[in-house]
């Protein structure tokens, strides 16, 4: 007990000894009490300036490590640590995206209501027996029918056909946008 108590600080040995007085004094029993602290979590509050596989995307707010952000993020130029000012500027970027988001929305919807007051687009084709074309007409038709209609430009990409190698009415699909498509009637017929 002597060699412990002798190790400790003068103000743990006060407490023992306030401790140990408050007992009877046959018995003599040693109480160590121990305060432990948790380790600091070493972190570093980063706002991703770039998609990081397997981190996330950009203008994601992530904790990481020191080294990994001094080491590997720092460098590439992939990420900056927090500041106000930039949680600011962070939070105005997003608004100028959604908002340009809702524009381009919006010119989609107009122009899907432009394509449904139209009507139906005339394909002219070359027939053989019947109602037979030769050929057939492909998107790319479509876009160029558009383009001298409507002075519009379309990207063939966005137009889905179904196969056409008959006279008749058909429907194609626009996906003008993720949430909006339009739908045009054609009307192939032959001369």
């Amino acid at each position: 007990m002597a060699s412990t108590s002798a190790t400790l600080s003068w103000a743990s040995t006060s407490w023992l000894n306030s401790h140990n007085s408050t007992k009877s004094t046959n018995q003599t029993t040693s109480a160590f009490v121990v305060v432990a602290q948790k380790k600091a979590r070493k972190i570093r509050k980063i706002i991703l300036k770039e998609d990081v596989a397997d981190l996330g995307t950009k203008g994601d707010l992530l904790e990481v490590k020191p080294g990994y952000f001094r080491n590997y993020l720092l460098p590439m130029g992939m990420a900056q640590i927090v500041t106000p000012r930039l949680i600011k500027e962070m939070q105005m970027e997003v608004e100028r995206i959604e908002a340009e988001k809702r524009r381009v929305k919006e010119e989609a919807e107009q122009l899907a209501l432009m394509f449904q007051t139209v009507g139906a687009f005339k394909v002219k084709r070359k027939t053989a027996k019947g109602k037979q074309i030769f050929g057939s007409v492909t998107s790319q038709d479509l876009v160029d029918i558009i383009k001298a209609q409507l002075q519009r430009d379309v990207d063939k990409k966005i137009i889905t056909l179904p196969e056409i190698r008959e006279t008749g009415e058909y429907l194609a699909e626009l996906k003008l946008h993720p949430e909006v498509t339009a739908q045009i009637r054609l009307n192939v017929y032959g001369n």
